[in-house]
């Protein structure tokens, strides 16, 4: 059985969405100290639907294919939508990561919540806290 799923070879090798969005409404950055993982993501949102998603990830190939996937399961939906999407969906979506490499999909499950909190907080929208750990509770932030 090889190491990687193809998916994950083609996130890796042609990720999708990668880059900046100059003036985005809200952009999330994460890491993970153990392994030197880094993700940041940024999100164009109009009338509550995520209209566009980029990342920059250094990092591995999980992570940059994690990172891909993300962007690929959150364009198009809606912020409560978005913010649904678990890094178990994201593993799903790539046919699977080795075990060691889980805490990749983590990372981008914790990228998306973060950009959403950074849009919230830029247009002083009330939200519900508790979809937003604070840094010593959430397992990206505390590995950092």
């Amino acid at each position: 059985m090889a190491l990687y799923t193809d998916m994950v070879m083609d996130h890796f090798m042609h990720p999708r969405n990668v880059g900046e969005i100059p003036n985005a409404d809200g952009v999330g950055e994460v890491g993970n100290a153990k392994c030197g993982d880094i993700m940041k993501m940024y999100l164009k949102i109009k009338d509550n639907v995520i209209e566009d998603a980029k990342f920059e990830t250094f990092g591995c190939g999980s992570a940059i294919a994690s990172s891909s996937m993300a962007t690929e399961l959150i364009k198009g939906k809606t912020i409560d939508e978005a913010l649904a999407v678990t890094n178990k969906q994201v593993v799903e979506a790539l046919g699977g990561l080795p075990a060691y490499k889980l805490h990749c999909s983590v990372l981008a499950e914790e990228s998306i919540k973060s950009a959403v909190k950074n849009y919230y907080d830029r247009n002083n929208i009330p939200y519900d806290k508790s979809k937003f750990p604070d840094c010593d509770d959430c397992e990206a932030c505390r590995m950092v």
